[in-house]
């Protein structure tokens, strides 16, 4: 990084620090409300992906360009982007949230600022938010996912003839989805969910079952913390055939050809995770982008970046659902 841009982001960082606050998206400072410097961002990538990747790096130099002054985070299992890589396949969730968490905390410009705002692609999106909900320090004022299974998934991706690190992962499955040893080890197994199995999901699910608060004792952190967003956007992309089922994106509900609202389920209904009270202030946001599994164009980004992100009290109005975006990034 050249140093005159390394020396922009710690003039940044010093424009961030206002000290640990217990709740700093409601304790703002007229300093806070008038400071125009963007928030950081924090980018959680998806399957198969390292944060190194030269495609998520192009994601956070637009940022960067829509919001100037903005400092991107890119979360990691790993120093090599290797170990990056395998780490979306293969490892405990429980441990990989942790570790986001204790990352993210202790970074020396992060940890200081009064919030953040958290950008997730494909599974990195569920990731993000089991990270407002299991420790949010400091908060996400806004979370954005794309093509996202926020409702689990009902079947696994095909690994291409050369992946061997998908075709390792698959291969685990054979052992059984609902072992000890495949949801303590496996990813994607950590986030599947059949209807036809409910029970055995709901007693074995190592990751999901407890982020989305299904099982009957609840933890009330989780509703709370997602209650405190001021945005959650949930992009679904309508042809979307790499994440089953794609309705997965929306928290909707499909079993077979029925398919269950978010707004019709309990999940909402009985609050289990805030998403009602989120949606009662205007906070959760329905999207729609045409096109398979992550095929983002520079326009969609950019509108998005515009909308969600930026400095602390966002200057934008809502523009409520829209479809955005042709082409391929």
């Amino acid at each position: 990084m050249a140093p005159h841009r390394q020396l922009k982001k710690l003039f940044t960082a010093g424009l961030l620090l206002t000290g640990a606050l217990a709740n700093p998206l409601k304790r703002r400072t007229d300093d806070d409300e008038d400071d125009d410097t963007p928030l950081p961002l924090v980018i959680w990538h998806g399957l198969g992906d390292s944060y190194a990747a030269d495609g998520l790096r192009g994601v956070g130099e637009l940022a960067e360009a829509v919001n100037p002054g903005t400092l991107v985070y890119y979360v990691r299992m790993a120093d090599d982007a290797s170990g990056d890589q395998s780490a979306t396949f293969f490892g405990n969730l429980t441990d990989h949230i942790a570790k986001a968490c204790a990352d993210i905390a202790a970074h020396p410009i992060l940890s200081t600022a009064p919030a953040i705002d958290a950008l997730g692609f494909s599974q990195g999106g569920q990731f993000l938010r089991a990270y407002v909900q299991r420790c949010n320090n400091p908060p996400v004022r806004s979370l954005v996912t794309f093509g996202s299974q926020h409702n689990g998934i009902t079947a696994f991706r095909e690994c291409g003839t050369t992946d061997w690190i998908c075709r390792g992962a698959m291969a685990l499955l054979k052992g059984g989805t609902w072992s000890t040893f495949v949801q303590s080890r496996l990813v994607p197994a950590q986030y599947f969910r059949d209807p036809a199995q409910y029970d055995k999901y709901l007693e074995s699910s190592n990751f999901l079952a407890d982020i989305n608060n299904e099982r009957p004792i609840k933890n009330y952190n989780y509703n709370k913390n997602i209650a405190k967003l001021e945005n959650l956007a949930l992009y679904m992309f309508e042809d979307d055939t790499t994440a089953i089922p794609k309705e997965s994106a929306w928290f909707e509900e499909v079993n077979g050809t029925e398919i269950i609202p978010l707004r019709a389920r309990r999940l909402y209904s009985e609050d289990w995770i805030g998403l009602r009270e989120l949606d009662r202030k205007g906070g959760l946001k329905f999207k729609t982008i045409p096109g398979e599994h992550m095929k983002l164009t520079d326009k969609i980004l950019n509108e998005t970046f515009a909308e969600f992100f930026g400095p602390l009290k966002l200057k934008k109005a809502d523009k409520g659902p829209t479809r955005l975006g042709d082409g391929d990034l």
